[in-house]
């Protein structure tokens, strides 16, 4: 028996996913969630704060380990602050513009620590590699043009995405199966013939998510390789000490990014998409710090320095 689908022409509104219907688990949820988001913008913030503050930490790795604390907090706010109102007002309604502002933000953002997680792999492949030209292949002027780039490809990706969401002009239903407007959660919806935009999605996925992690992946093989060849097991310690915080964030991101893809893609549960995307777009940027402040040591020991300071 065939189901006849209702075509929405006209909508002004969407309906995002309760991370729960139980009103008596709406209240921990609420301080949990605002918990870990408060969390995670301090501990990002204290990051630049730190980076900042001392003269020693002004290196290229360092300047984009403080962009990417920003990215991290613009990722977060993008969908934690929206959905602890949703759980205290207990309304999970969206407008429609205000769908796609958030789509938006969410694009730009993660495609933007995506980037920047490229650009750490190729300054660490840089420092390991090229030690004696590392000052003059990353100097400040390049620096600057590496992080203009990584976020004019986010913005481009976010405007791109925008454009095929603009097209949809007909919706099966108002209900999206996140609790915020994901952009593949939006592009099924529509009732239309989307084939074509599915393709330009897939085209714009590996030109910035499948690109950057080859860049990742290569850079990190010619530093296993530089690494390998150093005689002295002390060498290889150091040398690998300095780009094992941003190996165990990318593992991070991409792990849980890849969970999230492959769970919406293989389930068909909205609690298992809900579970993913919590872990892709909270509990990584929460742990993102603690990561660099606990395996860094000149970041942990800056910190302790600056606790003495303002202590």
């Amino acid at each position: 028996m065939k189901l006849k689908m209702k075509n929405i022409t006209h909508v002004s509104q969407f309906y995002l996913l309760r991370v729960s219907d139980d009103p008596e688990l709406q209240p921990f949820l609420s301080g949990l969630f605002l918990s870990m988001y408060l969390i995670s913008v301090l501990g990002n913030l204290l990051i630049v704060l730190t980076v900042s503050s001392f003269s020693h930490l002004h290196t290229p790795m360092y300047f984009f380990l403080s962009i990417l604390s920003l990215a991290d907090i613009g990722f977060i706010s993008t969908t934690v602050p929206n959905m602890i109102a949703e759980l205290q007002i207990h309304s999970p309604v969206i407008s429609y513009v205000g769908c796609l502002t958030q789509m938006s933000l969410f694009i730009i953002f993660a495609c933007m620590d995506n980037m920047l997680l490229a650009v750490m792999a190729y300054d660490r492949f840089v420092a390991i590699c090229h030690p004696l030209r590392y000052a003059i292949i990353m100097n400040p002027c390049r620096c600057g043009v590496l992080v203009l780039m990584s976020f004019s490809a986010s913005l481009f990706e976010s405007l791109l995405h925008n454009l095929v969401a603009l097209q949809l002009k007909c919706f099966k239903d108002v209900a999206i199966a996140n609790f915020f407007c994901h952009p593949s959660q939006l592009l099924n919806l529509s009732c239309n013939n989307t084939f074509n935009n599915n393709i330009l999605m897939y085209v714009i996925g590996v030109i910035l998510g499948v690109v950057p992690l080859s860049g990742i992946l290569i850079s990190y093989f010619k530093i296993i390789s530089s690494i390998l060849r150093i005689t002295s097991s002390s060498g290889r310690y150091k040398a690998f000490s300095t780009c094992g915080s941003h190996l165990a964030v990318v593992c991070l991101f991409y792990g849980t990014g890849l969970g999230e893809y492959f769970g919406s893609l293989l389930s068909h549960s909205s609690g298992n998409n809900v579970v993913a995307s919590l872990m892709y777009t909270v509990v990584t940027p929460m742990l993102n710090p603690f990561i660099y402040s606990l395996r860094n040591q000149d970041i942990s020991d800056s910190l302790k320095r600056l606790h003495f300071c303002t202590g």
